[in-house]
């Protein structure tokens, strides 16, 4: 059997694990000091105990996006709130000073975003390339399913300029901020399960392992002959791809052509 194509000068191997791990705390020590930092400062401003609470734990909460799995999302979140509670300091505080942080990350994150992945930033120039690779017709259709704060959908504008750009995204404050920022592209709060995919020449995703083999499901009943599945890091493991486009960190950028080929 053929090997996929790589991209000449990409780097195929991805970073080691060591160096991987090295990088995740420091998403999670910055948030835990930016929100102590808020908290601190309000406290020297002689601001209610409450509100100072409250901030710092909406920041922390806030900046839990910086996570790349529900878990580390979680980790960021809570970790204010515990290394506050373990310093003594939240002596007095009044209860609805915790409800806040929660009920921020229920909204930015409803519960069925949990299942699938959140947000999964797509790294700048990581679909370099791509164009060349997988050209598709004059004014294709694309769309970001899962677009979070619309990373790829930026990436994607600079390979294919003529695009008619579409994102999917379930959080609404995120779908809003999205919108904001890629004001060239339409952006809708949907679910990507439920959405119909079969009017797009292209599917790009950057969802997580687990749910590779719902989106090769969906896409397999849905995409039309000659369109595009294109999966940032994760592989369908069931799927020949057509091609592999290495990125510059070492991740790759997975390409099925309908209708696909299966191991």
């Amino acid at each position: 059997m053929a090997k996929p194509h790589l991209l000449d000068g990409a780097l195929p191997a991805r970073p080691p694990s060591a160096v991987r791990a090295l990088r995740w705390p420091l998403p999670a020590l910055l948030a835990w000091g930016a929100a102590w930092l808020v908290y601190a400062a309000l406290m020297h401003l002689e601001a209610p105990a409450g509100l100072a609470v409250a901030m710092g734990a909406l920041l922390g909460a806030g900046l839990a996006a910086l996570g790349g799995t529900p878990w580390r999302r979680v980790f960021i979140a809570g970790g204010f709130p515990l290394s506050l509670v373990a310093s003594g300091a939240a002596a007095g505080v009044p209860a609805w000073a915790w409800l806040l942080p929660l009920a921020m990350l229920a909204v930015l994150y409803p519960l069925n975003t949990w299942r699938d992945a959140p947000l999964f930033p797509t790294p700048s120039g990581a679909l370099a390339g791509l164009a060349e690779r997988v050209p598709l017709p004059l004014q294709p259709r694309i769309v970001d399913a899962g677009c979070g704060l619309g990373a790829g959908l930026r990436e994607l504008r600079r390979e294919y300029p003529a695009a008619h750009l579409e994102g999917w995204e379930w959080s609404w404050p995120l779908r809003w901020l999205c919108a904001w920022r890629c004001r060239d592209a339409r952006v809708r709060r949907t679910d990507i399960w439920a959405a119909d995919w079969s009017a797009h020449d292209m599917v790009y995703l950057f969802q997580r392992p687990e749910s590779m083999p719902r989106a090769v499901a969906k896409a397999a009943l849905e995409l039309k002959p000659g369109a595009w599945l294109a999966s940032m890091e994760f592989e369908a493991r069931e799927l020949v791809p057509a091609q592999v486009l290495g990125c510059r960190d070492g991740r790759s950028v997975w390409l099925y052509e309908a209708p696909f080929r299966r191991r």
